[in-house]
C-alpha cells in the first residue's frame, strides 16, 4: 500500500458560474480500520480561497499550518488577501522545497480570482501544478472522481446546481473506493457567500 493511500481520502473542486465547489470525504482511516467520521481535509485560507489536502493526514495539518504561517506574513507585508494563482505558486514552492523528503500530500486548490473568475488547481507532492477549467480530483477516490465529474460536469452551472452535481459526483465516486466515504464536507463559494453543507452517505 502507498503512503498516500494509508489514511484514505477523496477531494474535488469544481467550477462554476463566477462561482466554484470543493468537496471531500469525512473518512480518517488507519489502512482498512476507520479511525474518525468527521475529518477536516478542506481548509479555509481566506473567504474565497480554500485548500483541500489529500494524502498522509499528518503531512497535510503540518502543510496546513506551514501555509497559514505564510499566508499571514503576506497579509502583513501587502496588506491584501492573496490570489489563488499567486497561492498555488506558493504551495508548489513550498512542496518542491522539500522534494528529496516530502509531504505526502496531493493539495486542490480552489478560489475566485480578479473580476471573480473561478481559479482552481491540483498538484503532485513535489509541487508540479495541474490547471483546469472545469474540475480536478486527488485522493484514492481519484479514478472514479475523474469518470463521475466527466459524466456529470456541465460549463456555467450557478451556485445550487454546482452544488447538487459536485455532491452526486463525491458521493458516488467514494462508494467505489473502501478507503474514502462516510459522507461529505462540500463548500460552495460566490462572490458574496460562502455555503458550507455536511453530506450523508449511504452508511451514516
Amino acid at each position: 500500500m502507498s503512503i498516500f493511500e494509508y489514511n484514505g481520502s477523496a477531494l474535488v473542486a469544481m467550477v462554476g458560474k463566477n462561482c466554484f465547489a470543493i468537496a471531500s470525504d469525512r473518512r480518517l482511516g488507519v489502512q482498512l480500520q476507520t479511525i474518525a467520521t468527521d475529518f477536516q481535509k478542506i481548509y479555509k485560507i481566506h473567504e474565497k480561497l480554500f485548500i483541500g489536502l489529500s494524502g498522509l493526514a499528518t503531512d497535510a495539518q503540518t502543510l496546513y499550518q506551514r501555509l497559514v504561517f505564510r499566508h499571514k506574513l503576506y497579509q502583513l507585508r501587502e496588506e491584501r488577501d492573496m490570489k489563488p494563482e499567486t497561492f498555488a505558486s506558493l504551495v508548489s514552492a513550498i512542496l518542491y522545497e522539500k522534494r528529496f523528503g516530502p509531504y505526502f500530500c496531493q493539495p486542490v486548490i480552489a478560489g475566485l480570482g480578479d473580476e471573480d473568475k473561478p481559479f482552481i488547481c491540483t498538484m503532485d507532492s513535489i509541487g508540479a501544478k495541474e490547471l483546469a477549467k472545469d474540475f480536478v480530483v486527488a485522493g484514492t477516490a481519484s479514478e472514479s472522481l475523474y469518470g463521475a465529474c466527466e459524466s456529470m460536469f456541465k460549463p456555467d452551472m450557478d451556485a445550487e446546481e454546482l452544488f447538487e452535481t459536485i455532491s452526486q459526483a463525491l458521493l458516488s465516486s467514494v462508494d467505489r473506493d473502501c478507503l474514502s466515504g462516510w459522507g461529505g464536507h462540500v463548500y460552495v463559494v460566490t462572490p458574496t457567500e460562502v455555503t458550507e453543507r455536511i453530506l450523508k452517505g449511504r452508511m451514516d
